[in-house]
């Protein structure tokens, strides 16, 4: 990914942030009353006010410097969603088998970090491309597999097995991680008014995804 620098925004602003996913839906109102409905995207994007999170005037300096740094919107960075930040739910411990990310074939090596949104009605597939190494862990048919027969790179999410320790065919893979998304400003300005920020107004600083 050009452009991008590998750090991440500052956690304590990210956390108190609003925003989520969105996707792009066009909708055709028929002479009939009815409507149709056309997916414009195939992938959601996040997008996120980070100016929600800001408590103090130290938040603010330590956006601004960060701001500063990536040159407004020239440089990505990571950032991680308050809500939705590992391949478990909110509240849970990530496990090796949170999410199956693949099956073995017995030749292939490398398997793309991913996670699943899903219900009875249908589901969504989502590449993760900036995972938190540490928090990394891997599992084939169920059973964790040590650190040592894989590696994992932490600016594609690709999960590589090492010679020797490759999956066999029909293994399930399963992985666990937490992950940060991928995003720059969209803005190129903050306009910041001490006056209003002391009387609880916040400016407002857009984030929006990169999408790989």
């Amino acid at each position: 990914m050009s452009g991008f620098h590998d750090v991440r925004f500052p956690l304590r602003v990210a956390l108190g942030a609003s925003g989520g996913p969105v996707r792009r839906t066009d909708i055709v109102n028929l002479s009939n009353g009815r409507e149709q409905r056309n997916q414009r995207w195939r992938d959601s994007r996040r997008s996120y006010d980070a100016g929600s999170g800001i408590r103090s005037l130290a938040d603010l300096y330590a956006v601004l410097e960060f701001f500063e740094a990536r040159r407004g919107q020239l440089y990505g960075f990571r950032f991680r969603d308050p809500v939705d930040g590992a391949s478990c739910p909110p509240g849970g411990t990530v496990a090796a088998t949170d999410q199956i990310i693949g099956t073995g074939d017995g030749m292939t090596a490398a398997f793309q970090l991913v996670k699943a949104y899903q219900d009875a009605g249908g589901g969504w597939t989502r590449r993760i491309v900036k995972p938190v190494l540490a928090t990394v862990r891997v599992s084939v048919d169920g059973v964790e597999a040590a650190g040592t027969a894989w590696s994992v790179d932490a600016t594609t999410g690709v999960l590589t097995f090492l010679a020797g320790h490759v999956p066999a065919a029909g293994a399930l893979v399963g992985a666990g991680f937490e992950f940060d998304v991928p995003v720059r400003f969209d803005i190129d300005r903050i306009d910041v008014n001490l006056a209003h920020f002391d009387a609880g107004r916040i400016p407002t600083i857009p984030l929006t995804e990169i999408l790989a």
